[in-house]
């Protein structure tokens, strides 16, 4: 059995990560950290686990911790894994760390996005981006996992094929994404008190989110070029999910015939299925149909769906995810999968809910 800590297990990402781990038949959870419930039963956090966690929260001593388990999941804030990680405990354990921290491969863009110090960017070379539908051999071999963010994996994977294939122009890339407030994390906001959120929508972190440096990163590589994007998030009245729709210029290619036009709808699907045709959770629909985030609620899956606009020579990119899920633990649960040479699927075949 693979021993497994988290800290961090009272937030909705850690809660997600015990919910599915509970699933899991390699894993056995040792430690549920978290600073605001140390000795406070778990399940009187989450009566959802009543009966099925006996377990008190323990404190966040990550280098206690790392003595005791093959891997620890921090589902923490932005700043703490950067401020304690050491040598040691990466020598002595795996860690998949789904905070910002180690995402960024240049720090003075983290600090300038984040506001923070960085406090170990010794480690940020060797963190491998959890991607796993992308960066699944560099995942196999890591010691350190950076779980990417909840709209940046919708976002990344829904035009990922098309810049990777130059079918697009990503320079004229606009992310218009919407997630549900489980998002914004378990902590008490006035922005997401009911009265605020329900019956309501409103956009914000506008030119200023901090997925959009780690969207564009990731992006570039894949097009071999530095890439600069739009990106504008919404807040919208459910709780979980998210969907985002991409708009961007086509590029113009040589057809058989000698004729240089914009790709087809079967040459657009030939790039989404030259690298989504095996990949399990990614669910790329038929023609004409729109993925929708209650199609994908509690599961890992991303539904995709794209629309030529021939009128205009731009095409729309639709994905959707459960931001806690994919967005978040499932990704985490992935990833830990390939670290320990286990099914990727494992755990994680979960049907999504309806309604």
């Amino acid at each position: 059995m693979i021993k497994v800590g988290i800290i961090g297990a009272t937030g909705y990402a850690g809660g997600e990560l015990v919910r599915i781990l509970l699933g899991h038949k390699e894993v056995e959870i040792k430690w549920y950290g978290s600073r605001s419930y140390i000795d406070e039963k778990y399940a009187n956090v989450y009566r959802n686990m009543f009966q099925l966690v006996e377990d008190t929260c323990l404190d966040d001593n990550i280098a206690e911790l790392a003595k005791q388990v093959d891997v620890i999941f921090t589902a923490t804030p932005q700043g703490f894994l950067a401020g304690v990680l050491t040598e040691e405990i990466l020598q002595h354990t795996k860690v998949i760390d789904l905070s910002a921290d180690y995402r960024l491969k240049d720090v003075k863009t983290y600090e300038e996005w984040y506001k923070i110090e960085h406090k170990s960017p010794q480690f940020i070379e060797e963190a491998v981006y959890g991607l796993c539908e992308v960066n699944r051999e560099k995942v196999k071999k890591a010691r350190l996992v950076a779980n990417p963010g909840c709209y940046t994996t919708c976002s990344i994977l829904t035009a990922y094929p098309l810049v990777k294939e130059g079918l697009i122009d990503p320079n004229t890339l606009i992310v218009d994404a919407k997630s549900g407030t489980s998002g914004a994390g378990r902590g008490a906001k006035v922005p997401n008190l009911f009265c605020e959120v329900n019956e309501n929508m409103k956009a914000y972190g506008v030119a200023t989110h901090r997925h959009t440096p780690e969207i564009e990163e990731q992006l570039g590589y894949a097009a071999g070029e530095k890439v600069v994007i739009n990106f504008t998030p919404h807040l919208v009245p459910m709780n979980r999910g998210i969907l985002a729709t991409e708009y961007a210029t086509m590029k113009k290619i040589q057809q058989p015939d000698g004729s240089v036009t914009y790709p087809t709808y079967e040459q657009v699907k030939a790039a989404y299925d030259k690298y989504y045709k095996d990949e399990y959770f990614v669910r790329v629909l038929e023609k004409d149909q729109c993925p929708e985030t209650k199609w994908v609620e509690g599961s890992n899956f991303v539904d995709i769906g794209f629309k030529i606009d021939e009128r205009t020579g731009r095409i729309i990119m639709m994905g959707a995810i459960d931001n806690l899920v994919k967005g978040a633990a499932g990704q985490a649960v992935q990833n830990m999968n390939l670290l320990f040479g286990l099914p990727e699927k494992e755990g994680l075949e979960l049907v999504p809910m309806f309604p």
